[in-house]
């Protein structure tokens, strides 16, 4: 096999299959990166059992061929080669030769034969629109539990019902909410995908204009598949049943307070440099604005008060986890916050907040991105 190629083309794409390859893999086999060449140029793809990268790029082909060789090895020369185009070939003693400019290495070949098949998408599909899906993840995704002691809270509910495809996320203390029209086929379907793909998904495909989204499999392998342009990334399926949060979200949203959210932010930020670790901060929503007050280890105190507007009810006073909120404003687009105060059917548990976007003091934001936080006890 040889072929030339651009070297910021190739670069782009083997930095693109090996992104979402573990660092470490049980299985050396995995660790490769398969490159097809053929007449219509070259196809690099990368699959580790549960998710995998596809891209085709323009070369100019003499020899076709397939060889399998270290995926991050030959990113990181690619990365670094000169400005120039790169030629690589398989030698006759089965080496393969990388040649740009003066730069010339030789990298061993894997065995293709021993490369397992890349999964292929057949389906019901839909189009989202690239820049809200990429949004959307990114306002969900940070909300999955990171603890694989319980799998099915790692991932990201995705939920197909008529024109509106829905991400949810929780990790049992927060729940976080979006949605975004979906063009295609008007069918009820639901898929738990790894946060950690997903992310990796919209920071990839957040600005490619549309993303087709298509499910398929069936069993122990179904699979999802994002594409746009000449990519497309698959992800196996958490098995499991995701909790039903979506009925925790209050219908009246009467009990709230708006605040300018990057005034909240650095507040926090501030005053919760005294706390212990996992120590919640107390808040007081009030008539004249929020105060954050917290305390720590070596007699450390802080106290800040923000400006907010308070409707609807009376003064709440209640501990919040500083960082589940700071994450929660970071995914607020919107240069007001408004923090909802929810009720409950029991008496003896605390009542969640609900954490929305607000285009002005008088206006709520035009998103449907919806944050539910779980107060904790304060201590008196």
């Amino acid at each position: 096999m040889r072929f030339q190629v651009n070297r910021d083309v190739f670069s782009e794409a083997v930095s693109f299959v090996v992104k979402l390859l573990p660092q470490r893999n049980p299985q050396p086999i995995l660790a490769g990166v398969l490159i097809e060449a053929d007449g219509s140029g070259l196809t690099l793809s990368a699959f580790d059992y549960e998710a995998s990268a596809r891209t085709t790029i323009e070369a100019t082909v003499e020899t076709p061929g397939t060889i399998l060789v270290h995926g991050r090895l030959l990113s990181d020369i690619a990365s670094r080669l000169p400005n120039a185009p790169i030629e690589i070939a398989v030698e006759d003693d089965g080496g393969i030769t990388v040649t740009c400019g003066s730069a010339r290495f030789t990298l061993a070949a894997m065995p293709v034969e021993e490369y397992p098949s890349i999964p292929e998408v057949s389906g019901s599909s839909g189009v989202v629109p690239a820049d809200e899906f990429g949004t959307a993840i990114a306002q969900v995704g940070f909300a999955a539990s990171r603890d694989d002691v319980t799998p099915v809270l790692t991932g990201v509910q995705l939920e197909v019902s008529g024109h509106t495809l829905s991400l949810v996320a929780t990790d049992r203390y927060r729940v976080s909410l979006r949605d975004v029209p979906w063009d295609g086929e008007a069918v009820e379907a639901t898929a738990l995908v790894p946060a950690r793909t997903l992310l990796e998904v919209g920071k990839t495909f957040g600005h490619a204009g549309t993303i087709q989204v298509a499910f398929s499999g069936a069993g122990d392998r179904e699979i999802i598949a994002f594409t746009a342009g000449n990519k497309t990334v698959t992800s196996l399926l958490i098995k499991g049943n995701f909790p039903p949060v979506r009925r925790l979200f209050p219908e009246q949203t009467e009990h709230y307070a708006v605040i300018n959210t990057a005034d909240l932010v650095e507040a926090v930020r501030r005053v919760s440099l005294v706390l212990d670790r996992a120590a919640p901060l107390r808040f007081t929503f009030a008539a004249d604005g929020v105060t954050m007050d917290a305390s720590g280890s070596e007699h450390a105190r802080a106290s800040e008060s923000v400006d907010a507007i308070l409707s609807g009810g009376d003064e709440v006073t209640l501990g919040l986890n500083p960082q589940y909120l700071i994450e929660a404003l970071g995914a607020v687009k919107s240069e007001f916050v408004r923090v909802t105060f929810t009720s409950s059917d029991n008496a003896n548990k605390l009542s969640p907040v609900l954490i929305t976007s607000q285009t002005s003091v008088d206006q709520a934001g035009l998103d449907s991105f919806k944050y539910l936080l779980q107060p904790n006890l304060l201590l008196r």
